[in-house]
């Protein structure tokens, strides 16, 4: 039996003690050493040897090992379950390293769903950067409990030079930064801040394989001044020995953070918003009862190259067993499950059952996908996985082989799939393959994968994708059938910004909205909206929002679908290129209806309803919005005005600088299509000096000096007719 076969065997025995569970992610900014950190608690566990640890290869537990080992970066979140013995009990962690680079933060917020805490690991030299606030909050939002690692400690002592008193300060800065996020979004009644003297703050080198907290100075009697001179003598591997860090972190890890049964009491309340009065998974959830009915969260799904298609789950409640019938909640349809399986480092470990309070690699499930719940029966599925930033970077993919059009359409499927932050899709004017994802680093992935799969591409430059809002109100704007019997009268007007904010926050869950909710209505109220107009929410659909203000209009219901269908049509393309919308409220007022449905159809229903809308857009002072990062940069001093040439040339605004002894830090906001190349231009201002890192940022309105230019790009680009229609182009339609 191999090292990895006798570790699950462990676990297994384990998994019942679900006390004695950790489930757990490492976050962090790119380049802060999470994947280290990763790869020394896996030599700790026995896993790996010490050879793979100088080597850092923890990279080869993902599915892209080899590109991820080239680039130096994680792309996929890995998972691999570890036992750790804390004061003579054994303990299993469940644990996922995932990216820290902005492109692939989508792979964090699933990772967030799947665990109850979280290892926040921050660079001491670089400090708090754009991505450890994003992943932080990421965290937060799912009710995952963070305690903070300060990596990189030596390098303040041996290059740095700081005295006892600055690294003090230093830290002190850092940890004060960590616990204002925390204090915004912890969830209410609980204090998760985290402090060095209750030991939920850990210093160290994962390079230099040591670590250090408070209960394990006290514990040892080693102090600080022992740490500084093990650094300053070059005696950094005999500090190792007396403080590993792989036991260091796993204590704390144990001794500070959630075991499910615990976690999930503060959990499923944001997570599942079903009637616990009438649904009695909602105790077995709660109280992660393992006898209980079954309910498992698909957050991820890989392609196996043996096993085909994977799907790895968090059990909330109940127990999974090979060969088990369950049934898919958002596919209403019932799989059986073929094999179950446990990550032991880079090999999937099969076993016959999994209890709740784990995770799990289920295959056998194909018609499942990311953010799916597996029951036992029919219920109310978990909230949907929402990322906080939409796919802004597009390219058009089209095979090298023409023969290979169809396998590469199969296969960008599948890949959508896997990654719900990639948006496939059809040019219906070119017949091009659009690929839309989070960054060029991104797509760069992608094809690659294509590669691996078999399916050689060749790919168009990087196309950001713009937003179309509306800056002004038009009022009703009358709509007609083809058959001119069916009218609508429809208003456009931008959806206030409290409102936008809780919908892409995911406070108020987006979709069709046939039952109105008193809970809606009542926030909606509690922030400024009349009580009319909150009542009459009828459809969310990518931060836009539908209201029926309409009174016992006949036939109305049986059309209400295809009035869906309509809206949401002119969401997914406005009329001045064919851009999604954003931050638009579109209220009918009233309509007038055929008795018969045969003349309601969507032949005529859609133009009746489309057009006017489009036309009120135009009417309503149209603009376009570019999608925006933030972006910090640190160098030593005498680069400030290089760097800010650079950001400025490039239609950065500079937010703020930050002047510290050693380097400063420029804070500023770039449109991303202008970010193209720019590591180049950094790397060159800066002769090498600068470390940077950037966060996607919502968008801004273009200047509007750029938006004709803009417009009539895409338009072009698109093959839609060079001038913006006008109003009356719409209404002549009908």
């Amino acid at each position: 039996m191999g090292r990895a076969e006798q570790l699950a065997e462990k676990a297994v025995s384990m998994m019942q003690n679900r006390e004695n569970i950790r489930n757990m992610a490492i976050v962090a900014h790119i380049d802060h050493g999470k994947t280290t950190l990763t790869t020394n608690l896996l030599a700790g566990a026995g896993l790996i040897s010490a050879s793979a640890l100088d080597k850092d290869k923890i990279t080869e537990f993902a599915p892209d090992s080899e590109e991820a080992e080239q680039r130096g970066i994680t792309i996929d979140s890995a998972n691999v379950s570890i036992t750790h013995n804390y004061d003579g009990k054994e303990y299993l962690v469940n644990l996922i390293d995932t990216p820290g680079h902005v492109d692939f933060g989508g792979n964090v917020t699933r990772a967030m769903r799947a665990v109850d805490c979280c290892i926040v690991v921050c660079c001491a030299v670089e400090g708090i950067m754009p991505q450890t606030k994003t992943v932080l909050n990421q965290a937060l939002n799912e009710r995952v409990k963070p305690v903070l690692f300060i990596n990189k400690t030596d390098r303040l002592i041996t290059e740095l030079k700081l005295t006892p008193e600055e690294l003090q300060n230093r830290f002190i800065k850092i940890i004060t930064n960590v616990n204002n996020i925390i204090k915004l979004r912890q969830p209410k009644g609980v204090d998760w801040t985290v402090d060095v003297k209750k030991g939920t703050v850990a210093f160290g080198s994962a390079k230099k394989k040591w670590a250090i907290n408070v209960p394990y100075m006290k514990k040892t009697g080693i102090s600080f001044k022992d740490i500084i001179d093990a650094c300053n003598n070059e005696n950094q591997d005999e500090l190792a020995k007396k403080s590993p860090l792989s036991k260091i972190v796993l204590d704390m890890v144990i001794a500070a953070l959630p075991a499910p049964t615990d976690a999930q009491k503060v959990r499923i309340e944001k997570i599942w918003h079903g009637d616990e009065e009438k649904e009695t998974v909602a105790k077995d959830m709660q109280t992660c009862n393992p006898n209980g009915k079954l309910a498992i969260m698909i957050f991820d799904i890989y392609h196996d190259k043996h096993a085909g298609e994977i799907a790895i789950g968090r059990i909330y409640s109940g127990t999974v067993h090979q060969g088990d019938e369950v049934y898919s909640v958002g596919n209403k349809t019932k799989m059986r499950v073929q094999q179950l399986g446990l990550y032991m480092g880079p090999q999937r470990v099969n076993v016959a059952a999994v209890p709740s309070g784990n995770i799990v690699a289920l295959s056998g499930v194909s018609n499942t996908f990311v953010g799916d719940t597996l029951a036992s029966e029919p219920m109310t599925s978990f909230e949907e996985i929402k990322h906080y930033s939409d796919p802004v970077v597009t390219k058009a993919f089209e095979p090298k082989n023409v023969k290979d059009i169809g396998k590469l359409v199969e296969v960008l499927k599948e890949m959508e799939k896997e990654d719900p932050t990639l948006k496939v899709k059809i040019d219906e004017q070119t017949g091009e393959n659009l690929v839309a994802g989070m960054g060029e680093l991104h797509l760069e992935i992608v094809e690659h994968r294509l590669k691996e799969r078999g399916v050689e591409v060749i790919t168009s430059p990087p196309i950001v994708v713009y937003r179309e809002a509306i800056k002004g109100n038009h009022g009703d704007i009358e709509g007609k059938s083809p058959n001119k019997h069916n009218k609508f009268y429809l208003a456009v007007e931008p959806l206030p910004e409290e409102v936008y904010n809780l919908v892409i926050s995911g406070e108020i869950k987006e979709g069709r909205r046939k039952n109105r909710s008193k809970d809606l209505r009542q926030l909606l109220v509690s922030k400024g909206m009349i009580s009319e107009d909150a009542a009459g929410i009828i459809d969310i659909f990518k931060g836009n929002v539908l209201f029926d203000r309409t009174k016992g209009l006949q036939h109305l219901d049986e059309t209400m679908e295809l009035i869906f269908d309509a809206f949401e049509q002119v969401i997914e393309g406005g009329p001045l290129s064919k851009e999604p919308m954003i931050r638009m409220r579109v209220t009918l007022h009233d309509a007038v209806l055929h008795e018969d449905a045969i003349h309601r159809g969507p032949a005529q229903i859609y133009s009746a309803v489309r057009n006017p809308i489009y036309a009120g857009v135009l009417l309503s002072k149209p603009t376009i919005y570019e999608p925006m990062q933030d972006i910090s940069i640190q160098i030593p001093h005498e680069y400030i005005g290089s760097i800010t040439s650079v950001l400025q040339s490039r239609r950065g605004q500079i937010m703020n600088i930050l002047q510290e002894e050693e380097l400063t830090t420029i804070e500023g906001r770039i449109p991303i299509s202008e970010t193209f190349g720019i590591t180049g231009d950094i790397r060159g201002a800066s002769e090498g000096h600068a470390l940077w890192g950037s966060q996607n940022a919502g968008y801004d309105e273009v200047p509007r000096e750029l938006q004709e230019k803009i417009i009539m790009s895409i338009r072009k680009r698109k093959g839609l007719p060079e001038p913006v229609p006008k109003p009356d182009d719409y209404m002549e339609r009908q």
